[in-house]
């Protein structure tokens, strides 16, 4: 079956190698856009059509995927056929940018038909021009892929404003002050993403105007102080761009969409798509809207707002406004907005030490300044969420107390808030459990294990900001993201303070422990990418002084150095000095609902890679069904046990061997007993020693470890350097090592192997349950290697058993981890009781690659498209999961009830649980704090079949 797969797709791309260029192009349209001949959906749009219209009287639109329209287009279509105060408009869909990025970054002339068609319908349901000095029609240019991407693509608002039309609006609206400030922020915004000034350039001819008038708010600027600033702006675009700002309101819009569309290729963007492992989207959708203004009086604001509480999952209306404002004012955190509802308003009000009279004067909650138009915006709010069936993130804009929705989209949320939300849906009705299990993504699951501050802890606490992202974190201060990436990259732990975030900050963001803002709230660009990532945030922290020249930061009464410890608890909102010591969460409550949902649909056993009893007990808490890989040498490398192992090494006789073994032997023993009590009957996996001796010696025989190890032995130093000299091996990952070192030096397995059934037989004569032991044979190619080692291993523990006056079953199997044992799984089969595969060495062995010195090329592979992502991440299922495949198949003829598992480190990665569901193998093994996430995703994976 996979060769006809292969076949066939050569045959596809074989036919369309020959068809003309134009003929691909087509076909990639009418696929794009669901518009194939052999599609049948009776929503699909025509061939060939590349825009659609949005509004409750003529929704074109309506019921597309988000693939074709982007989020936003999709949910603005859904709202309009909804029947909701939705600003007409358009969506130019994404597969338009595919085409504008592949042809030389021009629309083709049928697009530009189509949207000329669409602002025509958009200026008859307005009443408004597009181009007018009189009454002209506005509308903002906004990007919207597939998936969301909070602020890394662009957005340009007010666009139709020119010298001519700023005075027409004034008149029209008889509001001076509202039209030069609409203009100024469009000269601003066209500036910075069409022609890429940076935003700080027109930033600094704001606060100087303010300066000179006396004014610290941008809402204390008159008409004639806007007036100026669009003035300075205007000298700012012209010596940055070399010519006038433009004044065709055409020229305006095409600029715009077409600078939107090339916004899917900046750094940010693509740097968010590759931290985030967004891939084979064709662009982003532009989404064109008649304007509505939040900036036209104090009746008038602008918002964002989640159905739900996005950083907990509490069933709370949650979100902020700004009154006088518009939508960027609120995301990019110029401005520290104004809590939606009075409880939050009042519950902010606390955290910052504000008196009731003074915030219901000064802060007050949009409830309370606005209370029809919040009403309104709560039962849109219920309506959207019901529609969708999700938490719902909202944008909107109140004009002169008109409520108009701009965005609707499912929210992104902390991992604690997706788990919540998933449970308490389930117990409302809206979802079954199966969806429940299916909405928690597997990397949320990893974030749930992020650590908190230690509350025995008593840290010093410097000041308070708001909790906009969980967790805690430690780090050194640093104030760039650029130094953050570069502190990252030599293993320092950072925090990334900011006045505030910026989409650019995003790779820094990225590698850094928690970010800390100076100003924004909880919706700000810093709080919802931080979310996203499950950083810690704490944002719009008023204390903090940030002096980016001085490499300083006032936070509180203290001032913090670049490089100095702080520690973030995103939880409370609190900034603390130094080092505050962290515990692991620990998951009760909703984490236990929805893991006894992934135990009614996974098939999938999940086990732990356990070496102590202390990895034993984690793995148990958090729901492991055994162990499947006890790496047995782990146990060799504390102080006390490693001289032991080392004096076995150097021993020049059989008796000195012997009486070295016989000491690591207690302490084995001793080691397996404490593992067996807290598995408590569960499955044990227990790998005989793998990795070569020279691992446990000095490695320079020159040095002064070498010497220090011959005194601590008491023997000559010329007997110990010539020991390590024969131990030196050119390439040791494939050399003396696993069951090759078990076959040279048989006394080293049976020493364990008795270690292993003597502890089996203490635990079950104390009365405590145990399941039949498991030994794994490491490193086999060659059934015959197996055969050897298994007899040993049946003859030893056939004596362990007459000594100890017990009996009991065992199971002997071998590790797949060489390629040819793979190819030879039948004739291994025949004499193993079970299969465990090794995929980091099965990686290396299969790829060609080392694994410690892979990662400067593999990097650049990814990047290419050599790999789609780094192989001993996400195993290559083309290549060595075709080696499992191949295995389990050879292996389950021989005997079809044949147990297989994997313990590399793939049994934690949720697209390789999937692929390993499919085979199918009976279980993963990964470490004990991914146990939940291999359990997630292999109960997605059953319910995906």
């Amino acid at each position: 079956p996979l060769q006809t797969i292969m076949d066939a797709e050569q045959q596809l791309r074989n036919i369309l190698a020959a068809l003309p260029a134009e003929r691909v192009a087509e076909l990639v349209r009418e696929v794009a856009t669901g518009a194939s001949k052999a599609t049948k959906a009776p929503t699909a749009p025509n061939a060939g059509q590349y825009v659609f219209y949005f509004s409750g009287r003529r929704p074109e639109g309506a019921g597309l995927s988000k693939a074709l329209l982007g989020g936003k287009g999709a949910g603005l279509a859904d709202m309009a056929s909804l029947g909701l105060p939705v600003p007409p408009g358009f969506t130019i869909t994404t597969a338009t940018c595919a085409l504008y990025l592949e042809y030389g970054r021009k629309c083709p002339e049928t697009v530009r038909q189509q949207v000329a068609e669409r602002l025509r319908w958009l200026e008859e349901e307005t009443g408004k021009q597009f181009g007018s000095t009189s009454n002209p029609l506005l509308v903002s240019v906004r990007s919207g892929a597939a998936v969301s991407m909070p602020g890394m693509m662009d957005t340009v608002l007010n666009l139709g404003l020119n010298d001519q039309a700023v005075e027409g609006l004034a008149k029209l609206t008889g509001d001076p002050r509202f039209a030069w400030d609409s203009y100024r922020r469009f000269i601003a915004m066209f500036g910075n993403v069409v022609q890429g000034i940076g935003g700080e350039e027109f930033e600094f001819v704001l606060e100087d105007v303010k300066r000179k008038h006396g004014h610290k708010q941008d809402t204390d600027l008159s008409a004639a102080d806007l007036q100026e600033c669009v003035k300075g702006y205007r000298r700012v675009y012209q010596a940055e761009v070399g010519e006038e700002f433009p004044q065709d309101p055409n020229a305006q819009l095409w600029a715009a969409i077409e600078a939107v569309f090339g916004s899917w290729d900046n750094p940010r963007a693509v740097k968010y798509r590759e931290i985030n492992q967004i891939k084979n989207l064709l662009g982003t959708a532009v989404n064109v809207q008649a304007m509505v203004f939040g900036n036209a009086g104090a009746d008038s604001a602008t918002g964002v707002c989640f159905s739900r509480d996005p950083s907990t999952g509490t069933n709370r209306f949650y979100g902020e406004w700004l009154a006088n404002a518009q939508g960027e004012d609120v995301v990019a955190g110029i401005r520290t907005p104004q809590q939606l509802t009075r409880e939050m308003s009042q519950e902010w009000a606390a955290r910052h030490g504000i008196d009731e009279e003074t915030r219901a004067r000064d802060f007050p909650s949009l409830e309370e300044r606005m209370p029809q138009t919040f009403q309104e915006l709560v039962s849109t709010k219920n309506m959207l969420q019901n529609h969708f069936k999700d938490m719902q993130d909202m944008e909107f804009t109140i004009e002169h107390q008109k409520l108009y929705m701009l965005q609707t989209r499912n929210g992104k949320r902390t991992a604690l808030a997706a788990v919540k939300i998933a449970v308490d849906m389930v117990d409302e009705g809206l979802i079954e459990d199966r969806e429940a299990v299916m909405r928690v993504e597997c990397k949320q699951i990893d974030q749930l294990l992020h650590p908190m501050i230690d509350p025995t802890a008593r840290p010093t606490v410097l000041a308070k900001g708001l909790p906009a992202s969980p967790g805690a974190a430690v780090g050194r201060v640093v104030f760039t993201a650029e130094t953050a990436e570069e502190w990252a990259q030599r293993g320092e732990q950072v925090v990334l303070v900011r006045l505030e975030t910026s989409p650019e900050d995003i790779g820094g963001m990225h590698v850094s422990e928690g970010i800390l803002t100076a100003r924004g709230g909880m919706t700000s660009h810093a709080a919802v990418v931080a979310r996203g990532m499950g950083k810690c945030c704490v944002a719009g922290c008023g204390e903090c002084d940030v002096n980016l020249t001085a490499k300083t930061c006032r936070i509180g009464a203290v001032v913090v150095k670049e490089g100095e410890w702080i520690t973030l608890n995103g939880t409370t909102g609190e900034v603390c000095q130094g080092k505050v010591p962290l515990v692991r969460a620990s998951l009760t409550g909703d984490f236990q609902r929805l893991m006894a949902m992934c135990e009614k649909y996974r098939r999938l056993r999940v086990r732990a890679n356990a070496d102590t009893a202390q990895d034993v007990a984690t793995a148990v808490s958090f729901g492991a069904e055994g162990v499947g890989l006890c790496r047995t040498e782990h146990m060799f490398f504390a102080a006390d046990r490693l001289e032991s192992v080392r004096e076995m090494i150097v021993a020049e006789s059989e008796d000195q061997r012997n009486k070295a073994l016989d000491k690591l032997l207690v302490t084995q023993r001793a080691d397996l007993v404490a593992m067996l009590r807290g598995l408590r009957g569960r499955p044990f996996t227990i790998r005989l020693l793998d990795p070569p001796l020279h691992e446990f010696v000095p490695h320079d025989s020159d040095g002064p470890e070498a010497i220090a190890l011959a005194k601590a032995l008491n023997v000559p130093v010329e007997r110990v350097r010539q020991r390590l000299i024969a131990l030196r091996e050119s390439n040791p990952m494939l050399g003396h090592r696993g069951c090759r070192l078990g076959l040279t030096f048989p006394a080293i397995y049976d020493m364990q192997v008795r270690a292993i059934f003597e502890a089996t037989c203490e635990v079950k004569q104390a009365g405590l349950p145990v399941a039949p032991p498991e030994v794994m044979i490491p490193l086999v190619g060659k059934v015959q290697e197996f055969t050897i080692l298994r007899e040993s291993t049946e003859r030893v523990a056939a004596a362990v058993m007459a000594e100890r006056g017990i009996r009991f079953d065992y199971q002997v199997g071998t590790m797949i981890e060489v390629p040819r044992a793979a190819v030879t799984a039948d004739k291994i089969a025949a004499h193993a009781d079970f299969f465990s595969f090794g995929t980091n060495d099965l990686t290396q062995m299969t790829c060609g690659f080392s694994r410690d010195d892979a990662g400067p090329f593999l990097t650049e592979y990814v990047t290419k498209g050599i790999y789609e992502v780094d192989p001993f991440q996400t195993i290559d299922e083309e290549g060595v999961g075709e080696m499992v495949r191949m295995a389990v198949t050879k292996g389950r003829r021989v005997k079809p009830m044949l147990k297989c598992g994997i313990c590399g480190e793939h049994g934690g990665d949720p697209q390789s649980v999937r692929f390993f569901h499919n085979v199918p193998l009976s279980y993963v093994s990964c470490s004990p704090y991914r146990i939940p996430v291999a359990m997630l995703a292999a109960a997605q994976a059953a319910l995906e079949v």
